[in-house]
């Protein structure tokens, strides 16, 4: 279902790499209400800025360090060299914020954001500060990074993380879903921005590493009778929307590690993800007890 996937490029407006789900954004999709991102790479020396608008937003560096502006404070974000070596820091600013974003070295950075009403102070969160949950077991093990979950961070309407997937390895498994406001389960809008890479330890001489292209997969399908059938080849770049149904699994191909950046909101009076697993799957928890987490994790710079 092409209005769910876009590939780098396809949702670019301007500067921004990706835009789509924004105030701003040139990229409109249908029925597409509560969730946003925006991704830019920018030059040594260059800057962007996000104008004062109804969105709170977390800036997160995806490689390179940056500087955030806001109300005239300065904001020193450390960032990474990638995205597979562990937390970055970030940066909450709230609703009606102008925030310039600039680098000296040049970098890749991503603006989750989300529609909202209520106002919440800014707040850097050093990387050493965001939790790092170890989910899952065996070929299921992943690294969470949960700066922006309820747990981690006051905010009004969306739930942010960062998920890194080994080579190999299933992540969003067992397919889920959150499309209800029910007992147990809360409606939200998901979107995934994903990256990739050869995996540490593949060959690397010419002959084999020539022509190598770094993919991943992701899965999307129809819980009740609104339609959604996704079998996506990703690679870094590429964005899938969730508007609704069952969403996994999010599978890392051997040789290649995966990452996404999640955003998630709903027009539910909850600020919570609550899920229910497609009950043909869901067995597959109990399974981990019994199953060490993959030694490769976590992942660290």
């Amino acid at each position: 279902m092409a209005e769910w996937v876009y590939p780098l490029g396809s949702a670019s407006d301007g500067e921004w790499q990706v835009s789509l789900g924004a105030h701003d954004s040139a990229t409109l999709v249908n029925g597409w209400q509560h969730t946003g991102i925006k991704v830019a790479e920018l030059a040594p020396g260059a800057n962007i800025t996000l104008e004062a608008a109804g969105e709170e937003r977390i800036i997160v560096p995806l490689t390179g360090a940056f500087q955030a502006t806001v109300d005239g404070e300065i904001f020193d974000l450390a960032g990474r060299d990638s995205v597979f070596e562990g937390p970055s820091d970030v940066l909450y600013t709230g609703i009606g914020k102008a925030v310039g974003i600039m680098t000296l070295q040049g970098g890749r950075v991503a603006v989750a954001l989300a529609p909202a009403k209520a106002e919440y102070p800014t707040r850097f969160i050093p990387a050493e500060e965001t939790p790092v949950e170890l989910r899952g077991a065996g070929n299921c093990s992943r690294q969470v990074h949960n700066f922006g979950t309820p747990a981690a961070l006051e905010a009004d309407r969306f739930i942010v993380c960062e998920v890194i997937t080994p080579a190999g390895n299933w992540s969003s498994y067992p397919p889920h879903k959150h499309d209800e406001e029910k007992e147990g389960e809360t409606s939200l809008e998901e979107i995934y921005y994903f990256e990739t890479r050869l995996a540490p330890g593949s060959p690397t001489g010419s002959q084999q590493a020539a022509g190598q292209d770094p993919v991943g997969y992701a899965r999307a399908y129809a819980s009740d009778e609104r339609p959604i059938d996704v079998n996506a080849e990703v690679r870094t770049g590429d964005v899938v929307l969730v508007p609704y149904g069952w969403h996994g699994p999010a599978m890392a191909a051997p040789g290649y590690d995966l990452y996404y950046l999640n955003v998630m909101a709903g027009p539910g009076r909850v600020r919570d993800w609550l899920i229910s697993d497609d009950p043909h799957h869901g067995w597959i928890r109990s399974t981990w007890e019994a199953q060490e987490v993959d030694p490769r994790l976590p992942f660290t710079a």
